[in-house]
């Protein structure tokens, strides 16, 4: 055998297992079995590529959570339920009050079914607890 040819020339390069790298413009040319075109020499052929579509994924459907004004439930006692129920702060908690003993109601926030459902259900048992009247509901966005 002469120096420089290897018995495994046609073989790809690994780490320096084999002597010398093989060029791999070369490899691609010549030992990969597509084109580029849709078309292969042959007129009967047909190579186009076949795609499988996928259907966008829809986002889920949202939910707003109303908080409900009544003439008993005390202010102090829905800021700390905004607080504790929503992540708001202080500040946020004290508005969203003010606009629900103003006009009557106001969105907490906008989740997804689940998760407003949950939101509902912890502010309407929170609230019996204690024993307020306090009305919390959702409704499709």
């Amino acid at each position: 055998m002469q120096r420089g040819s290897s018995p495994w020339r046609h073989l790809p390069y690994i780490g320096g297992l084999n002597p010398s790298p093989p060029n791999l413009l070369e490899l691609a040319v010549h030992h990969l079995p597509w084109t580029m075109t849709d078309r292969t020499g042959d007129p009967g052929q047909d190579a186009s590529v076949i795609t499988k579509t996928r259907p966008k994924t829809q986002r889920p459907p949202m939910y707003k959570v109303l908080l409900l004004n009544d003439d008993y439930t005390p202010m102090e006692f829905v800021v700390h339920i905004l607080e504790r129920f929503f992540g708001l702060t202080h500040a946020q908690a004290f508005e969203i009050m003010l606009t629900v003993h103003k006009k009557g109601l106001a969105v907490v926030g906008v989740f997804s079914f689940e998760v407003a459902e949950t939101k509902v259900a912890q502010v309407m048992d929170f609230a019996r607890r204690h024993q307020h009247p306090l009305q919390c509901t959702m409704e499709k966005d």
